[in-house]
């Protein structure tokens, strides 16, 4: 299993900008599907944003096209998403998620239960 910890989250002003980073350790990140999710008080988790094993496939869910963007450095095995023009509905706790059973190293799990490995998860506020 990989281990994940997440980074980057704060209180921020809605237009402002945040980097969320995932370190992964214990395995190689390249060898893995990631993927952001978040959960606000009261909700249920969702999908933000995902990328496949290669590399060369993302996903991101409709509320944060546009605005977020994941990508990763296999060299730190870190995958990060940046967000940007950030909205008080963007406040949740993100979540860095990752699995190494996928159908293609091409497609991006969007499912919470695709994924086998999860960080404790970072708070962003977005204060309006």
């Amino acid at each position: 299993q990989a281990q994940l910890v997440e980074s980057g989250g704060g209180l921020v002003q809605a237009g402002d900008s945040l980097r969320l980073s995932c370190a992964t350790s214990g395995r190689t990140l390249s060898r893995y599907a990631m993927g952001w999710f978040r959960q606000a008080p009261g909700k249920e988790r969702e999908f933000v944003s995902g990328l496949s094993q290669s590399g060369a496939t993302t996903a991101n869910a409709d509320s944060v096209k546009g605005r977020f963007t994941i990508s990763r450095d296999n060299s730190k095995n870190t995958v990060y998403l940046q967000m940007n023009n950030l909205k008080p509905e963007d406040t949740a706790v993100y979540y860095c998620a990752a699995t190494g059973s996928v159908r293609s190293i091409l497609y991006v799990p969007t499912r919470r239960f695709d994924y086998s490995d999860w960080g404790q998860g970072t708070q962003v506020t977005v204060s309006s």
